[in-house]
């Protein structure tokens, strides 16, 4: 073979071995953007998701309800809500929550003792706010009902410890395990002294219904972006992977804002 024929062949193989690099580059793009569309596409679809669940329910109306009937010791400021802690606590706490909510127990079981710790010392005032999001998003009445029911609780001056029982015992999302009265006065048996024939007629009457309702229309019209919503003092606390909150954190937020 003539060193002519062996330089062609060095070159076409040179050629070929371009033409697959340059195949595999495409390849690799096209697979990026691929991923790229599909990673776009369900966050579009959370998005929607979220927005759906947000506001599912919207136009539920139950006529059957009856009047407002707010439990004692109830506030109003902006919105339904059921406040913790002493008046004279410079800072406050405004919790958004859903007792059928997952986020919510995992927002409850990682703050509740130091949320505890603060209210007690008087440091900090918690505003509970309540609502049914869970309902609208999977179905059933556990949202509310378990709400009607921390209601009574207030009533009978242990929302707290009732509130805390709730979330220990959260069922699975999609399990309306709430939604039965019988489950929501058996829990509240882990409540000293909470179980009266007033508490459970409060439970099976549905007495706070219509504030319940009250208290998640209010939610709806502040649109915020979901439950939990928690914020200090009126600015949002929760929820930035960028600034993650933890107790400590939550501990030097009061401090700081008890200085000013």
């Amino acid at each position: 073979m003539s060193e002519k024929n062996r330089e062609e062949k060095r070159s076409a193989r040179a050629r070929m071995a371009a033409e697959r690099e340059r195949q595999k580059a495409r390849d690799k793009r096209r697979r990026a953007l691929i991923v790229s569309a599909a990673v776009v596409g369900v966050l579009g679809l959370a998005a929607v998701v979220g927005l759906l669940a947000a506001h599912a329910g919207d136009d539920k109306k139950d006529d059957s309800a009856g009047p407002v009937v707010a439990p004692k010791g109830a506030a109003d400021k902006d919105g339904p809500a059921i406040p913790v802690g002493k008046d004279s606590a410079k800072s406050t706490l405004t919790i958004w929550e859903d007792f059928r909510c997952p986020a919510c127990k995992q927002f409850e079981d990682g703050f509740r003792s130091t949320i505890h710790e603060l209210a007690d010392k008087g440091q900090l005032k918690v505003e509970y706010h309540l609502a049914t999001l869970i309902d609208g998003n999977m179905g059933g009445s556990g949202s509310r009902r378990s709400a009607n029911a921390a209601a009574c609780a207030q009533d009978a001056g242990k929302f707290t410890p009732y509130h805390d029982v709730l979330f220990k015992n959260q069922p699975p999302e999609p399990d309306d395990a709430f939604g039965k009265n019988d489950r929501l006065i058996e829990l509240a048996g882990e409540v000293d002294g909470l179980v009266t024939d007033s508490f459970k007629k409060c439970v099976e009457d549905g007495t706070h219904d219509s504030w319940v309702d009250k208290s998640n229309k209010a939610f709806q019209d502040a649109k915020l972006r979901g439950t939990p919503t928690v914020r200090l003092d009126g600015k949002d606390i929760f929820g930035d992977p960028q600034k993650p909150l933890t107790p400590q954190k939550l501990k030097q937020l009061v401090a700081e804002a008890n200085r000013t």
